[in-house]
């Protein structure tokens, strides 16, 4: 199998360019998007799902693993940038009470699965998972083991708030089995930190870095994000040139979406501080600048890797996959959400826990699972589904590839799609060959905009306010 036929030579990203592409566009975390979720996908709709699964679902030789993510909501203190769900309180032993629900919900799983599925992937994310002390973490870990088979060499991640940890945390976290983490710094400058009520330290973060190193951990995570208030083009620079120095295997720049409408934290937000389009534009042509400039290999949307680390492997090797996490080394596989608010895939569904710990706690307390939405995947859904990861995790669409798992005629079932694609070809983004769309160098900065032609929901509806600008 050759590798991937993605170009390597560094392009030319111009602000004109990137001004003229900013729209408003999913992520494509999954596909369909989750805000095409229904109220009538319920838990029975998700217990025929697993027992699909358990009944072997086509799979040969047993089941294929598993990816688990863990939802931990609390954090102590609010970030005013913040879209997540999470609950803000300094009262640690509301903990207690959710890992319970957290075991039950487990239970439920293995009630329908059967205990020892294998799992190749585990996630902690929130809130802040390190809002847990080292006793609510080892419990945790305790119960998904008991649950699970977490098979050797699995990638087992957690996401960590830099306040709440010093190096004996991390390196109880590496003794629980933990290999990677991902650390929050959004932007070192002072002035920022305190516009959006989050500050730490360059110290406090290398000092992590380098437990991080000394533990063994496989791979360091830095979330950054651009467009917030107080930034400039110059302090972000410096924040890019600092985190650089620091030399994490991964970096994730996200652009801030402020929607203070959806997001009450936002409010706290001075409106006014908020950096102009012109400078947030700017802001991102810099950002990707300097961190390829420093070694860096750009993934694709917001994510840069070190060449060493096994993300920027599987990208050279066409191996990239994409969940509700983002980008992935591991296989597309089934994905069991655990806790307040999160999503899962089983099969061909999607699933969404209920929303507030009110109503998850009613769930799993009556002994049922707390899936308040959903969707089951037409078959439209799936080939539009493997066409658009195709884009966005190879940057290659053959298209005999799809005809034959789809049983369709490519260029005639996507006539309409392919003709729209003429102008993404004219920008650049994208080369159409006679049996296949290969993604540019260029095109990479801009996936988002590539996929967007192939989603039938968008397309139909032009509504994309829900979504955040690409840029």
């Amino acid at each position: 199998m050759s590798t991937s036929h993605a170009p390597i030579e560094r392009p030319v990203v111009t602000e004109e360019l990137l001004r003229r592409l900013d729209v408003n566009g999913p992520r494509y975390t999954s596909y369909p998007t989750a805000d095409r979720f229904v109220d009538a996908f319920g838990p029975d709709d998700y217990i025929r799902a697993l027992e699909q699964r358990a009944a072997g679902g086509g799979v040969i030789g047993g089941a294929s693993p598993l990816s688990v993510y863990v939802h931990i909501p609390f954090c102590e203190s609010l970030c005013y940038y913040c879209a997540c769900n999470k609950v803000i309180t300094k009262h640690h032993e509301r903990a207690a009470e959710y890992l319970d629900a957290l075991d039950k919900e487990i239970a439920l799983h293995v009630a329908h699965l059967g205990a020892g599925q294998p799992v190749s992937q585990l996630h902690f994310g929130g809130g802040s998972p390190t809002f847990l002390n080292d006793a609510e973490l080892t419990r945790v870990m305790a119960s998904l083991r008991r649950a699970f088979r977490i098979a050797p060499g699995a990638e087992t991640s957690i996401e960590v708030d830099p306040r709440t940890v010093n190096h004996d945390r991390l390196a109880h976290l590496a003794s629980l089995g933990f290999n990677r983490l991902s650390f929050g710094v959004q932007d070192f400058d002072a002035a920022v930190q305190h516009a959006v009520h989050r500050v730490q330290s360059r110290e406090m973060v290398a000092a992590l870095m380098e437990s991080a190193r000394q533990l063994g951990f496989e791979s360091t995570n830095v979330d950054l994000i651009y467009g917030l208030p107080k930034q400039t083009p110059e302090s972000l620079q410096r924040t890019v040139s600092q985190v650089a120095e620091l030399r994490p295997e991964r970096i994730a720049l996200y652009s801030y979406a402020h929607l203070p409408q959806r997001f009450k934290p936002q409010r706290r937000i001075d409106t006014a501080a908020i950096p102009a389009a012109a400078d947030k534009v700017r802001m991102l042509s810099e950002a990707i600048a300097g961190f390829v400039g420093q070694g860096y290999q750009y993934i694709g949307m917001d994510h840069f890797a070190l060449p060493g680390d096994s993300l920027a492997a599987a990208k050279r090797q066409g191996r990239l996959h994409r969940n509700f996490q983002g980008y992935s080394t591991q296989p597309d596989c089934d994905l069991i959400g655990l806790g307040v608010s999160s999503i899962g895939r089983v099969g061909a569904t999607y699933s969404q826990n209920a929303k507030t710990l009110d109503e998850y706690y009613d769930a799993v307390n009556h002994g049922e699972f707390p899936v308040v939405r959903g969707l089951a995947l037409t078959r439209e859904d799936l080939l539009r589904r493997a066409v658009i990861m195709a884009i966005m995790c190879q940057g290659r669409l053959e298209f005999e590839s799809i005809e034959l798992a789809h049983l369709i005629d490519f260029r005639k079932h996507f006539a309409a799609e392919l003709e729209q694609l003429r102008a993404v070809e004219a920008s650049g983004l994208v080369v159409i060959e006679p049996t296949a769309i290969q993604v540019t160098a260029l095109g990479w900065y801009f996936i988002r905009s590539v996929a967007m032609v192939f989603d039938k929901y968008l397309q139909a509806d032009r509504t994309r306010e829900r979504f955040s600008r690409i840029i």
